[in-house]
């Protein structure tokens, strides 16, 4: 009898065991979904749906060499990542690379401007000390054949930057058309490093006006903007005009250099919002000393975008400056860049920012309060004045790029400004002194 309780008891215990087993199983299953643990089964899907297409195209589409595995991952990756918005992009190796000697400032190339009309590749200007300056090229010289080879129709400007550019201390020849001459001739030369200058422009004004030119954000923009207010400051300036006219932007972290000068120390300069309201990342003034109280005009444009709309509109929203010129881009939103294998990488829109007020940018730019329009072709001119402002005699540059330097009406509406702000100034002082 004992015997045969004690085996009931068994059996009950190991039943027990197993229902307990159950439940603890079933707790601990909602507990690694809850967690992550088991694979999601929304990408779990998706990723066996892309798999079958990719299989079906690999094994059936009549170019085997077209639809090789590699390739089709490849254009997938694209399509995904460049259908969100026109700022993310997927970086193959070579795009990558251009992608950081962008940031970094630095590239290894023949030193020339170009831009893309009418199927054409023309020269904006040679980078002052470049090869290409030394070897005589000239403003509107046309590109037309590097190493030999003709730039085909329908190659991008990339494809033909792509093809100029190359090692340090490596031959490229490039055929140029020039139409005052109506000749083609070609020019072999040698590939060296470019450190382009993102301060570009620094000189002293009429009435003790400071002038800086800010052409892009790269990890040097923040020192070289500094040295630059430094030196300015030391020549006696009273006033600033910060020239941000055609800059796309850069890095974030150098737009917030750019204006910290002008904040106390803590003070909310931008604050970047991801998707989660736990996303927010706040960029705060850290240097320590009183902040610049100088009077301050900005010029924009609608080339002006990204980093240079951030320092635009921390400056504009906590009144330390005036905006002057055209209202700008309007690119609010923030990349962040992803390094993949095999020298690959992303760039992902993952933030929008916003002003110290709150304000977003985002595809709405930022209006100036004295509002100076400029055509295109003074944009173009003046552009060019700005690139090559070594050339400072008005005969010298009229024989070398076809037209004597214009008015840059913006910039003197900005002094105009300026003038004012500081007249009133003047005035308010004898009346607080009473």
């Amino acid at each position: 009898m004992h015997t045969v309780t004690r085996m009931l008891k068994r059996i009950l215990i190991v039943a027990a065991g197993i229902v307990l087993g159950v439940v603890l199983s079933l707790g601990a299953a909602r507990l690694a979904l809850a967690w992550g643990l088991f694979p999601n089964r929304d990408l779990d899907r998706s990723s066996s749906y892309v798999k079958e297409v990719l299989q079906l195209v690999n094994e059936n589409y009549v170019d085997a060499k077209a639809s090789d595995y590699d390739q089709l991952a490849k254009s997938a990756i694209h399509g995904m990542v460049e259908s969100l918005d026109p700022h993310s992009e997927f970086l193959e190796s070579k795009d990558y690379t251009v992608l950081e000697e962008e940031l970094s400032g630095d590239f290894s190339g023949i030193g020339v401007q170009v831009e893309m009309r009418k199927g054409r590749v023309l020269v904006i200007a040679p980078i002052a000390g470049s090869p290409g300056d030394r070897a005589g090229i000239l403003r509107g010289d046309e590109i037309v054949r590097v190493d030999g080879k003709l730039l085909e129709k329908g190659l991008t400007m990339d494809g033909v930057i792509d093809r100029l550019r190359g090692k340090p201390n490596t031959p490229v020849t490039v055929g140029l058309y020039r139409a005052s001459t109506a000749k083609t001739f070609e020019l072999t030369l040698m590939r060296k490093m470019i450190q382009q200058e993102s301060v570009r422009d620094v000189r002293v004004l009429p009435a003790h006006t400071g002038y800086i030119e800010v052409t892009e954000f790269s990890d040097h923009t923040g020192e070289e903007f500094a040295n630059a207010l430094d030196r300015l400051l030391k020549e006696g300036i009273d006033s600033l005009v910060i020239d941000l006219r055609g800059n796309p932007g850069g890095l974030l972290d150098a737009a917030v250099e750019v204006a910290e000068p002008f904040f106390k120390k803590g003070e909310l300069i931008v604050y970047t919002q991801g998707r989660k309201p736990a996303d927010r990342e706040e960029y705060r003034a850290e240097a320590d000393g009183a902040p610049l109280t100088l009077p301050v005009a900005i010029l924009i444009n609608a080339g002006s975008a990204s980093a240079a709309e951030v320092v635009t509109g921390a400056l504009k929203d906590t009144g330390r400056a005036v905006v002057v010129g055209e209202r700008s881009f309007g690119k609010g939103s923030v990349q962040s860049i992803f390094k993949l294998k095999n020298g690959e990488g992303l760039r992902l829109t993952t933030a929008r920012y916003f002003t110290p007020g709150g304000v977003s940018i985002h595809q709405k730019g930022i209006s100036p309060q004295v509002e100076v329009v400029m055509t295109p072709d003074e944009d173009s001119k003046l552009r060019l004045q700005h690139l090559r402002s070594d050339v400072t005699d008005p005969k010298d540059f009229k024989e070398r790029f076809g037209f004597y330097p214009i008015e840059d009406r913006q910039l003197q509406a900005a002094l105009d400004v300026l003038k004012g702000i500081n007249l009133l100034a003047d005035r308010a002082s004898p009346a607080e002194a009473r």
